[in-house]
């Protein structure tokens, strides 16, 4: 629908995972690939930065290398998630960052080892999300015309029955942020989790199949330098070339850091979001949804930043990150209690083409304030008030209206733009038909 977002896995058919349906595996094979002039590159670029911005700092996050369904679903099962769907809808089996658009890139054994010169015919300046966009997509063409195989997953429904297996949660993390998570001690969230989810029958049925719902995400460690000189940079084109020649993946050489965003819902039905302020690096000015990172830092506490590593993580602690974060995203933010929210809801992940294909985990998240205290709040400043300078709110309505043809799209940043498309496809119809009690 748009060249800047798109869908890279939606949890359509269960409405939602929740965290307990979430597990990740860490390994350093989920890193970027490391290749010297590569380095040497992204240090250029970082010094020329920071000597431009001297405030930014370099900070560790997760690397998204692939995520992958697990759901025990027969073609009934696919059939009966259809009465909340449109058609179209998919269930993806798996999805590896590859072309883009989430399809999963092969070379053919006559591409392999092909050399590409990441540096020559790169030097534009990044003039405009569209026109990065664009190369980012031609290239891939190119890839696609010398010899590769793209394995397209996107559309496809693929009912094959995968047994599901449970790993131990794992010890709790003790620590400021995680006490206020609802499985630990302190502060829980708030039962005002939209009543809606609760009674509906489509709601049910739909949790009733999510029970057999499993979602792994393949992580590894990148960090915020590596994204500036990679994902972010003037070079991205030639260096995604360079990783589909001679690693068979497009997103070999990039930093892909993971993020996360959250769609919030006030108790009088009203869904919020920010305008960026112009002092921001991406999308400055454009309206978005409260978002960030999960941090490593999070759980790997006592241990800086440049020199964390997989090994020191705990598995069960990245997926409570992972979920906890956009709560603090948006208390941060939005500036309202941690106590006010909803368990969140993982929608799904889109992906930011203005940066190369990066990936961002869309919560949907309800709040027991109403959208007038929501803005009072708001307008008292919170940690993060510096990154935005409006509060907009919209009804549920003109939500499931926005598409490409509106004239507020335009005005939506990428990642905003890949909430809404999951928002469309994973909530609506729960939400219309308890309307309709």
């Amino acid at each position: 629908m748009d060249p800047e977002a798109s869908v890279l896995l939606d949890c359509s058919p269960w409405k939602g995972l929740r965290e307990a349906q979430v597990e990740v595996e860490l390994s350093a094979r989920y890193n970027r690939k490391n290749v010297a002039e590569v380095e040497q590159y992204i240090e250029e670029v970082w010094t020329e930065r920071v000597t431009q911005d001297p405030w930014l700092f370099n900070g560790a996050k997760f690397r998204l290398f692939s995520a992958r369904l697990t759901p025990h679903l027969t073609c009934n099962d696919i059939q009966g998630a259809g009465d909340a769907h449109r058609e179209g809808f998919s269930v993806k089996q798996e999805s590896r960052i590859g072309a883009g658009d989430g399809d999963s890139v092969a070379l053919s054994p006559t591409a392999k080892g092909r050399k590409v010169d990441w540096r020559r015919g790169d030097t534009r300046e990044q003039s405009g999300a569209t026109k990065q966009t664009n190369e980012g997509q031609n290239n891939m063409e190119r890839v696609s015309e010398n010899g590769e195989m793209l394995e397209r997953e996107r559309g496809v429904c693929t009912p094959q029955e995968i047994q599901c297996t449970q790993k131990d949660t794992g010890s709790r993390v003790d620590s400021e942020k995680h006490a206020l998570h609802p499985q630990n001690k302190g502060t829980s969230y708030s039962n005002c989790h939209n009543d809606k989810l609760a009674t509906c029958p489509q709601a049910q049925r739909g949790t009733e199949r999510a029970e057999h719902a499993r979602l792994i995400l393949q992580l590894g460690l990148t960090c915020y330098k590596d994204f500036l000189g990679t994902n972010w940079s003037r070079g991205v084109g030639a260096l995604m070339r360079r990783g589909a020649a001679e690693f068979g993946d497009p997103h070999a050489l990039l930093a892909q850091p993971l993020g996360v965003g959250g769609v919030l819902r006030t108790a009088d039905g009203l869904l919020v979001l920010l305008r960026r302020s112009q002092r921001v690096a991406e999308a400055a000015g454009l309206l978005d949804i409260p978002g960030g990172h999960p941090e490593p830092k999070a759980v790997c506490q006592g241990v800086s930043e440049d020199s964390i590593q997989v090994e020191q993580l705990t598995e069960s602690a990245v997926v409570r990150e992972l979920f906890s974060s956009i709560c603090m995203e948006i208390r941060d933010e939005v500036n309202i209690p941690l106590s006010t929210l909803s368990e969140p809801v993982l929608l799904g992940i889109a992906l930011n083409h203005t940066s190369a294909g990066r990936p961002s985990a869309e919560f949907y998240i309800s709040c027991s304030l109403s959208s007038e205290e929501v803005k009072k709040f708001y307008w008292q400043g919170g940690p993060e008030a510096h990154e935005s300078t409006d509060i907009v709110f919209l009804s549920e309505e003109e939500m499931m209206q926005l598409d490409d043809c509106a004239p507020l799209w335009k005005e939506l940043c990428p990642s905003a733009k890949g909430a809404v498309m999951l928002y469309r496809l994973v909530l609506p119809d729960i939400l219309n038909v308890s309307t309709d009690k």
